[in-house]
């Protein structure tokens, strides 16, 4: 028994595989859809049949499966139980029985762990699976046990609670199952046994074949029960914490009632109910009841108040079946499936279509089959003979289903089950599309042939001689959506018809003059145009959509299409061709484009000139002033008065607002408030600035255009600026005297040009004005002036009553200014005096040096060399006092002091060689030549003291300005550094 569960192929499943790999070779290529329908692998069947390899020591009568635990009976007093977790630990139970009973039927719980054991002579024994010792239900002796339903929601290891039990005789009892050990006076497991209902057929009683007790929604349970010919229904609530009390409740409720039943007229003798289960601890799905007339098919639906079947059909038996010779033993559902079970076969049968989709024969080697059997947890599927024991793997069940529900028109559940399987996918979904064709619903047709891997131009033609725009515009939309954004020319080609679509059916609607439908189609139309999955497509080709716009003469949608694709100069060329400057005004200051304003500016400001200013200002500094300049040149000549005040404006804004500084600007400007606005321009001027480096304006162009336009006093103004004084002053002098004295003081520097600048104006009072009283007045305005100045320019005949008291006023400060000579000179004799004073008292002057003095730089006798005493104290020898002097001296020092060192040295050189004459006059001649070169060498040493004596080096500014600078010369650092190391 070590491989009691050892699987192995069999030889007709080799064969199988075989012929299925044979069928599936010949199906290789290319379809229809564009998929390749190959497998790299054979596909196993969905019914494997596995033979267990195991021999029985004597003849199998029953045997039970559930929740991995088998039970079988083995002759007449034999139980061999199996955990099939555990295959290699054999458990056998002797029954003990010495009567002639044998064991009727084997009936095993959902959790594997209570067997019911239902002998021949009515009577039944128990079996936990903990235990060994097998006992016996003295309360249901005298009753042949033919069903048994189970209650999953109470059964636990130790306790059936609440069960159901069929007999033989039609009536159904209520009974609970303890394991545990009874009390002193009740040792029996059976905690009670009471009839709560019983069945009836043809008016005798009917055995009881099937029970099944399931519970809905809010507490309601539902009980089917089977006869032969009957299929029984109870419906009832049990009331909250009151389910171990039992189903006694659901019957009473239901005694006033006749109960709800199916019956078919034909009886072979026994029948059998299966139940479909998706999950473990859920409620069956499904059902199959094999009776007389075939198999009745449904689902349960828990909703419904007056039965729990629905879509109840009955699948007749196929024509092999016999019902005197060959009837079905026992059934067994799946999903998709149910089995029947034949003497020498099973056949699987589809409960979509009624077909067989599997039949496989057993040899007769094994003998009769006797019963099949299908554990609801492990799924697998047992047969038993009396010597062999089998068992089928379901796998991969629903695989063809959409192929049935495909042909059956449901075409969503075929979608469904074919989800992994695009191949598959697309056929069901190319059978829903011809499906809808045919019927005419096509946009439903459309969406489900965008999905497939069709062939494009077919579908695009079939719907075209259809005349279905509306269905090919759908099909065009969900393929467009389907592409990838690789595929540029496919998208291209949907994106340029889908327009050309869009585009006809709104003519249509138009001419049609149905609004609602056309508004509808307009704004699909547009939605389609702004769509961000496919803008990159629209841009590229933007020129070929405004074309077909332009043919189908949709402006509207052509401006909505520039504005989507941000095509801006289109949409504000269009409002301008159609007079509609306001609205390309608008899109302008909406967008901020400087480009369009610079072009589009020009047109507007000849419509609507102030509201196209508030826009510039409005965009500030973001435009560039002069680039619009062409724009208000261009109608400032020519336009109306409002748009020469709003192009000033705008100037004005820009020169005192944004503080342009551009000349161009400025001079623009300047030409305007010469032209239409003077006022103005003596104002702008003087708020420019007085000074050539304030100006932005150019001051010629300015001096010109004031000049042609007769503005004096802008011209004098414009002179002050560019300092030409005369010219200003000459202009000022037809104007005004006082706006020409103005001019006259601006030279504060240029004594002389002042003077000049009031003799100007003194000649022109008195020649021109011969007004005497101004003239007298320039003296006193102008401290330059004398009475001597302006006497030339008076006629030769004037009395000098008017000039006296200037005259008089002239000698006297004569007469002081000779007086504040003098006594400058006698400061400055006094001063000289004291000069020379100082200087003799300083060459008196003297200091005592000491032997033992020593030198403040070099630390040597001082004695020694030539030195130098200065009045701090301090005492150098010449030669350290040189070099402490001369890297702190200037450049322009250092140069002149070698310059002299040299001029010493030779004339040192010149002494030392100079030879002594023998002649008198010679000698003369000689002496006089050493007296020049003395002189000469005491000059260039007084020049050298000058440099290098004229303060000392520790008390003076030298030393003070060296503070900064490093103790060691940064070039002789590294030297410095190394010598160290």
């Amino acid at each position: 028994m070590a491989s009691i569960l050892d699987e192995y192929e069999d030889s007709q499943n080799t064969r199988r595989s075989a012929q299925q790999h044979n069928r599936l070779s010949t199906n290789i290529g290319i379809t229809h859809s564009g998929f390749v329908n190959v497998r790299l692998e054979e596909e196993k069947p969905i019914f494997n049949k596995q033979r267990i390899d195991f021999t029985p020591p004597e003849k199998i009568n029953h045997l039970a499966v559930c929740h991995n635990q088998l039970c079988m009976s083995l002759g007449k007093d034999t139980l061999q139980r199996i955990d099939l977790g555990k295959p290699d630990q054999l458990n056998q139970i002797e029954l003990g029985r010495k009567d002639d009973s044998k064991v009727y039927k084997l009936f095993l719980d959902p959790t594997g762990s209570h067997l019911l054991i239902s002998l021949s002579t009515s009577e039944c024994l128990y079996l936990n699976r903990n235990t060994q010792k097998v006992r016996s239900l003295s309360r249901w002796r005298g009753h042949l046990i033919e069903s048994v339903g189970w209650n999953k929601l109470l059964g636990n290891e130790t306790n059936t609670g609440p069960i159901l039990v069929g007999t033989g005789h039609g009536i159904i009892f209520e009974a609970e199952i303890s394991a545990t050990e009874g009390s002193l006076f009740n040792t029996n497991p059976d905690q009670y046994f009471r009839q709560v209902h019983s069945l009836e057929e043809d008016g005798r009683p009917a055995p009881v074949c099937c029970l099944e007790v399931e519970r809905g929604l809010e507490n309601k349970y539902f009980i089917i029960a089977t006869t032969r010919k009957r299929l029984y229904q109870f419906v009832g609530k049990v009331a909250e914490g009151s389910e171990q009390q039992g189903f006694s409740s659901i019957f009473s409720q239901n005694q006033d009632l006749l109960p709800s039943f199916q019956e078919f007229p034909v009886n072979m003798g026994h029948s059998e109910i299966a139940f479909y289960t998706s999950k473990l601890r859920t409620s069956p799905k499904s059902f199959a009841w094999m009776m007389g007339n075939g198999v009745l098919y449904g689902q349960l639906d828990y909703v419904r108040l007056d039965s729990l079947l629905s879509d109840v059909q009955v699948w007749e038996y196929t024509p092999d079946i016999d019902l005197n010779t060959n009837k079905p033993i026992s059934i067994v559902l799946t999903q998709f499936h149910f089995l029947l079970l034949l003497c020498d076969r099973v056949k699987a049968i589809c409960t979509l279509n009624g077909q067989v989709v599997f039949e496989d024969v057993f040899p007769d080697k094994f003998g009769t089959l006797k019963k099949m059997i299908k554990d609801p947890v492990g799924g697998l599927v047992w047969i038993y003979t009396e010597r062999a024991v089998f068992r089928y793997h379901i796998q991969r069940e629903s695989r063809d289903v959409w192929q049935m529900y495909m042909s059956m028109n449901k075409f969503d559940l075929a979608k469904e089950y074919c989800r992994d399987r695009p191949e598959c996918m697309d056929k069901v979904l190319a059978k829903e599309a011809e499906h809808c064709f045919q019927n005419k619903r096509y946009l439903e047709s459309a969406k489900c042939y965008a999905l497939t891997q069709n062939y494009f131009e077919e579908i695009a033609l079939k719907f075209i001689e259809a005349k279905q725009e509306e269905a090919l515009k759908e099909f065009l939309l969900k393929k467009l959506n389907n592409l990838k954004q690789s595929e540029r020319t496919q998208i291209t080609l949907l994106v340029t018809w889908l327009s050309e679509l869009y585009l006809n059916r709104l003519g249509q609607l138009e001419s049609d003059g149905n609004s609602i439908i056309f508004q509808e189609t307009r704004d699909e139309f547009r939605q389609f145009l702004s769509n961000s999955k496919h803008k990159e497509c629209l841009f590229n080709n933007r020129s070929t959509i405004y074309d077909l716009l332009a043919s189908h003469g949709n402006m509207e949608d052509m401006v909505y299409f520039s504005v989507v694709m941000q095509d801006y100069e289109r949409v504000i060329s269009h409002h301008c061709q159609h007079d509609d400057y306001i609205s390309a005004l608008e899109v302008l200051s909406k967008h901020c484009d400087q480009k369009l304003f610079y072009k589009f500016s020009p047109v507007l400001m000849q419509h609507i000139p102030k509201k196209v200013v508030d826009a510039w200002i409005q965009m500030g500094k973001r435009l560039d002033p002069k680039k619009l300049i062409p724009a208000l040149m261009n109608y400032s000549h020519m336009g109306s008065s409002q748009q020469i005040s709003e192009t000033i404006r705008y100037m004005e804004f820009c020169v005192h607002e944004l503080s342009v500084t551009e000349e161009a600007i400025h001079n623009y400007l300047l030409s305007l408030y010469a032209k239409y606005k003077p006022g103005s321009l003596l104002c702008y001027l003087e708020q420019a600035g007085t000074h050539a480096s304030e100006i932005h304006y150019d001051l010629k162009y300015a001096l010109r255009l004031c000049a042609e336009h007769g503005y004096r006093k802008a011209c004098v103004l414009v002179y002050r600026i560019m300092e030409l004084y005369e010219e200003a002053v000459d202009l000022a002098l037809q104007v005004d005297v006082d706006l020409a004295k103005s001019c006259a003081d601006l030279p504060e520097d240029d004594e002389e040009l002042r003077k000049k600048l009031w003799l100007k104006i003194a000649r022109h009072v008195v020649q021109e004005e011969k007004d005497v009283k101004k003239a007298m007045n320039c003296l006193s305005s102008c401290n330059l002036l004398k009475i001597e100045d302006i006497l030339p320019f008076f006629p030769d005949f004037v009395t000098i009553d008017h000039f006296k008291e200037a005259i008089c006023s002239s000698l006297e400060e004569y007469n002081q200014h000779i007086d504040e000579l003098k006594q400058e000179m006698e400061e400055a004799t006094e001063s000289a005096k004291r000069i020379r004073e100082d200087i003799q008292e300083m060459r008196n002057k003297y200091g005592v040096v000491d032997s033992q003095e020593k030198c403040a730089a070099c630390d040597f006798p001082l004695l020694n060399r030539p030195f130098y005493l200065f009045l701090c104290g301090h005492m150098f020898h010449y030669d350290c006092l040189f070099q402490e002097v001369t890297p702190n001296l200037t450049a322009y020092k250092q140069s002149r002091l070698e310059e002299l060192q040299k001029k010493l040295a030779a004339t040192t050189q010149s002494t030392k060689s100079r030879h002594r004459p023998s002649a008198k006059d010679e000698g003369d001649t000689s002496s006089l030549g050493k007296s020049n070169t003395g002189a000469s060498r005491e000059h260039v040493k007084s020049d050298i003291d000058d440099i290098i004596a004229s303060e000392c080096v520790y008390c003076g500014e030298l030393i003070i300005k060296s503070i900064d600078k490093p103790f060691i010369d940064p070039q002789k650092f590294e030297d410095e550094k190394s010598s160290w190391l």
